[in-house]
């Protein structure tokens, strides 16, 4: 994909549009992860409640920092050991939509480690929602072909890329509190 394109798809999320993309894991639908009328639109897509908190993807431990509170030393190592995509709960959000946050008061986050995903949240400047892409409730899609139509008339923009492949997992999901971690998802 070359830089034209992420400056497209960056500008449109600067405008508070969604896009449905291939990440790390699984296709996602995403946003402005600062932008409430834009996280409101992707859960009006899933069909999916405001209560239930979403993933936002980071590209670095610089950007993370700007939206926690504080990262425990714990979760900086259990990213350092990773062997997949891994994404963390933490607490005391800041600077996030608050749509976003967990009625607990906490967010999960990924550092990604998707080229064409660390490109974009680059050229954007801010951290993306990332939702898998599918009705909530419903399987998520493994590959493009599966995503549902009514989810492809939703969205503003579609990446046009990486179609093809199948995804075998999404993402590890850890809790980390004090230095208890808590696996949530394997």
């Amino acid at each position: 994909m070359n830089s034209e394109e992420i400056q497209r798809f960056a500008k449109a999320l600067k405008k508070g549009k969604t896009l449905l993309y291939p990440t790390d894991t699984v296709w996602g639908i995403g946003c402005d992860a600062t932008n409430s009328e834009a996280v409101s639109q992707v859960y009006s897509i899933k069909q999916r409640e405001e209560s239930k908190s979403l993933i936002i993807l980071v590209d670095s431990f610089e950007m993370l920092a700007k939206y926690v509170k504080f990262i425990p030393e714990k979760a900086k190592e259990e990213l350092k050991l990773a062997t997949r995509p891994t994404t963390i709960i933490y607490q005391n959000p800041i600077n996030l939509a608050k749509n976003c946050v967990a009625s607990d008061n906490t967010i999960a986050i990924r550092i990604v480690q998707n080229d064409f995903c660390n490109s974009l949240i680059k050229a954007f400047g801010k951290p993306i929602v990332s939702t898998s892409a599918n009705i909530s409730g419903d399987p998520t899609p493994k590959s493009f072909s599966e995503i549902s139509t009514t989810i492809l008339d939703s969205v503003d923009y579609i990446v046009n890329l990486q179609q093809e492949i199948i995804a075998t997992a999404s993402s590890r999901i850890l809790k980390i509190s004090d230095d208890k971690v808590e696996v949530i998802r394997e």
